[in-house]
């Protein structure tokens, strides 16, 4: 299939039909299994979906990016008809996809997003959702016989999720090489620069990131290591993305978005890291020294403060939850929940375009700070630090940080991990939290 590329969509005047029926008991991965593209994976604590093949798309770039993508997506789902009786919120059709961390082209064929437009997303032909035990087949086509073709993939999906056994997840196809972008002493003068930058007034925090590229001793079942992530990472935002035939974006971040339901808004400011401690007593120790760090306090309230600030234009009121630590099974943070009631009706991709990128992955002030980066970083970002997520007809949807994140092919994969910057930030330090985060995508490798 021809990658989603391009500033466009393929709704137009055609009418898209979708389908839905209940399913039995069974995984989605039978659908992340197939050769359908585009794919994307999507799982939380509370729900699963697998989505294959692209009954319409929606693609972008440039800096209008979200505001073309939302347009686009309005128009479709105007054109979606739905079965007479509806379909339960956990069946209704959805759009998947994400965004580019920047709004400029990517580095060219080379780059291992070649495939990733600026923003891509896809209504998919089959989609499979499991929430609180309720598991739904939901199919979509387009143009000429769509309600034929809607109802005939209604009918050869079900039958093949009701005959098809659990599949045994495999091991990690092992690591025979790793390339690590910047050295470590690059890194220190990247850190000392920025530390300058900071002291001289013109940031206040700036996200350096690195990049890890590593080189498989056999092909990589991206679907395998999505199985995995989630005995390791039940608790965070897994996701995976696949444009074309060639690559996958895919991570288990900790750090949500945006969440939007009718008017409520949920966040979280994540940012301030230590390790995990060998025994329950160091554990607690290193908790308790982060809570007590002034520079990763520091850092913590830049973001917390600057996400508020970017909330307020649309929220009738923003509480802040108590700071605590999240504990994750290489590294803890410090996070803060956030919850926004809106003054009026609002799309989640106009709340993803005002929060884009938060402190935690870009910096303050956010133009300089992606100057910073941008001038800094000797590799291309792509989607890594960026929103992915999916949303709905009536504009709610729910998008992740693409942190803990990799983007791979059958025998490379490129991870990716940055650190806040401040004043008091040590450069050796920065680079060991680095490591750390790392280590979600490595173990499912080796």
């Amino acid at each position: 299939m021809e990658p989603l590329r391009g500033e466009h969509s393929t709704v137009g005047e055609t009418a898209v039909v979708t389908r839905g029926c209940r399913l039995g008991p069974g995984a989605v991965r039978t659908v992340l299994e197939t050769d359908r593209r585009p794919r994307f994976g999507w799982a939380t604590p509370t729900e699963s979906i697998a989505a294959a093949g692209a009954a319409a798309t929606v693609t972008g770039g440039g800096p209008s990016r979200f505001d073309d993508v939302r347009a686009a997506t309005e128009a479709l789902f105007d054109s979606c008809e739905t079965p007479s009786g509806g379909l339960p919120s956990v069946a209704r059709p959805r759009l998947f996809g994400g965004f580019a961390f920047h709004h400029g082209d990517h580095d060219g064929e080379g780059s291992p997003w070649a495939d990733f437009p600026g923003a891509a997303f896809f209504l998919p032909e089959v989609q499979v959702t499991e929430r609180d035990g309720d598991r739904w087949l939901t199919t979509a086509a387009a143009g000429e016989d769509a309600a034929d073709r809607a109802e005939a993939l209604l009918t050869t999906w079900k039958e093949r999720l009701a005959d098809e056994p659990a599949t045994e997840v495999g091991r990690g196809p092992g690591i025979a090489s790793r390339e690590r972008t910047p050295s470590q002493a690059a890194w220190r003068d990247q850190v000392a620069r920025a530390i300058s930058s900071v002291e001289e007034g013109r940031l206040r925090k700036v996200v350096l990131a690195q990049a890890l590229r590593v080189h498989l001793r056999s092909d990589l079942s991206v679907p395998d290591v999505f199985a995995r992530l989630a005995e390791t990472y039940p608790d965070c935002y897994r996701f995976l993305f696949s444009p074309a035939d060639r690559a996958t974006f895919y991570g288990a971040t900790p750090e949500r978005l945006v969440s939007l339901r009718g008017r409520t808004v949920r966040t979280e400011a994540l940012a301030g890291s230590t390790g995990r401690g060998d025994t329950p007593a160091e554990d607690e120790w290193l908790a308790a020294e982060l809570l007590d760090s002034t520079k990763d306090i520091h850092e913590h309230e830049l973001v917390a403060e600057a996400i508020r600030d970017q909330l307020d234009p649309y929220a009738a009121s923003v509480r802040i939850g108590d700071r605590t630590v999240r504990r994750l099974a290489t590294v803890q943070h410090l996070r803060t929940s956030i919850t926004a009631e809106l003054a009026d009706d609002e799309h989640v991709l106009s709340l993803v375009d005002a929060l884009h990128p938060t402190p935690a992955v870009g910096g303050l002030p956010p133009d300089e700070a992606l100057r910073t980066i941008r001038e800094t970083e000797a590799f291309d970002r792509g989607w890594y630090a960026a929103p992915i997520g999916w949303v709905d007809a009536a504009g709610n949807g729910t998008f992740a940080v693409g942190l803990r994140s990799a983007v791979a092919t059958e025998r490379t994969a490129t991870l990716f991990a940055g650190a806040g910057i401040v004043a008091d930030s040590d450069p050796d330090r920065e680079w060991d939290e680095v490591q750390l985060k790392y280590r979600p995508m490595l173990d499912e490798l080796e």
